[in-house]
């Protein structure tokens, strides 16, 4: 009995922070408590941008929450409270909540707001889109900002695609050269499985396969070229192509080239060095001719057979859609590996032209609403010269 009590008091004490100040007299009514200590603190800080009354806040006076509020609360203070009283998943909700309904995209370019931000990928776009309207004072902080969301990408993606490529790239070709550390057990076990003791109840190799270690050299590397979409609703792909442009650009087995479109094109490759100064090479929010940077592309490429080629776009194409089209279907028959990664918004959803992807997809050219995680397992694949549309269909299951 007592269980439920607590368990009712917990249920009309979330419903009160919800609701607000003004439904307190209804949930009194009910047995409801006036909120006090941290439940206090997050009636405040939810106030602060969703409050419907005149009681404080900074938030719009047609918001649709309502609470007690402080009285003109200092933004780096609030935000402060949000991060020590709600999980990290609520905190970036309630910033975005505070930059759109309260017109704080004026003040997210200050220093002392910066530093107590959580890093948040849809803030990073916003900032990248604003990039040349940051103040001087800010630039540093701003910077340090976005590194802060490089970096945790960065955890997240590395290991993996480093793994992957090395796996596909480095392992292909077997050498005679023996070395324990490059031994190919998966096909030294499957091709001696006839030599199988049931003596001795294990297998006894008759020959043993060694990856080649030496098939590094320029004319033998791959060539990864990431033609990278810069029209306003890419600015979360950006921030996810940048750091997967960089990981690859740091392997020596790779030869890596990056290069950025809207109407005009601009080869960021040597920019592949620091992610953040990659990030800040784009000029989001121009128009779209993904032909014209396709055909800058073409010239990139040496030997078609050892060429991934990434196009990272949401497709909405302002030039010529049919040479668009004919061209992407010449650079597959060239025998170029190709692959479309479809722009995501918010969060991750798909944002894209649905009949030009079709169109390409027709041409046997997969094309991906990828989330990130997926991109490793992806590389490999394509490095291996496995079946990527065969992929995709797995990864649609997968979802």
């Amino acid at each position: 009995m007592h269980t439920e009590i607590l368990n009712l008091e917990r249920r009309l004490s979330r419903w009160r922070l919800i609701l607000g100040q003004e439904s307190q007299a209804r949930f009194s009514e009910m047995g409801g408590k006036e909120p006090v200590g941290d439940m206090d603190l997050m009636d405040q800080a939810l106030a602060a941008i969703y409050n419907r009354v005149e009681s404080g806040g900074f938030g719009l006076q047609t918001g649709g929450g309502a609470g007690k509020g402080p009285s003109n609360p200092t933004i780096t203070r609030w935000l402060g409270d949000v991060r020590s009283l709600f999980d990290k998943e609520l905190v970036t909700v309630i910033q975005g909540d505070a930059m759109t309904r309260c017109g704080l995209k004026q003040l997210i370019f200050e220093p002392e707001l910066l530093e107590n931000l959580e890093p948040d990928i849809g803030l990073a776009s916003t900032i990248l889109l604003l990039k040349e309207q940051i103040p001087k004072r800010s630039k540093e902080s701003v910077r340090a900002f976005i590194k802060k969301i490089v970096d945790e990408v960065n955890k997240l993606l590395e290991q993996d695609i480093r793994r992957a490529v090395t796996a596909a790239v480095n392992k292909r070709r077997h050498s005679p050269i023996p070395s324990a550390s490059a031994l190919d057990y998966k096909s030294t076990i499957s091709r001696n499985l006839k030599h199988y003791s049931p003596k001795l109840k294990t297998i006894v190799p008759e020959h043993f396969y060694f990856f080649d270690r030496t098939s590094t050299t320029a004319a033998n590397k791959w060539k990864v070229i990431l033609d990278i979409d810069q029209s306003g609703s890419m600015g979360e792909s950006i921030i996810y192509s940048s750091i997967m442009s960089c990981i690859l650009a740091s392997m020596n087995s790779l030869r890596t080239h990056v290069v950025a479109f809207d109407t005009s094109i601009v080869d960021l490759t040597e920019s592949c060095s620091d992610p953040v100064d990659l990030l800040f090479g784009f000029q989001l929010g121009g128009g779209t001719n993904i032909d014209q940077s396709v055909a800058y592309c073409e010239t990139l490429i040496e030997t078609p057979s050892k060429t991934l080629f990434f196009l990272i776009s949401d497709l909405m194409e302002g030039g010529n859609r049919a040479a668009f089209a004919r061209r992407l279907q010449n650079m597959k028959e060239s025998g170029v590996t190709m692959v479309c990664l479809l722009a995501v918004v918010d969060g991750g959803k798909p944002y894209y032209d649905a009949q030009m992807a079709q169109r390409i997809a027709g041409m046997g050219i997969p094309c991906f609403a990828c989330s990130p995680q997926m991109l490793p397992e992806l590389l490999e694949r394509a490095f291996k010269g496995q079946d990527l549309s065969a992929f995709r269909k797995e990864f649609e299951r997968r979802r």
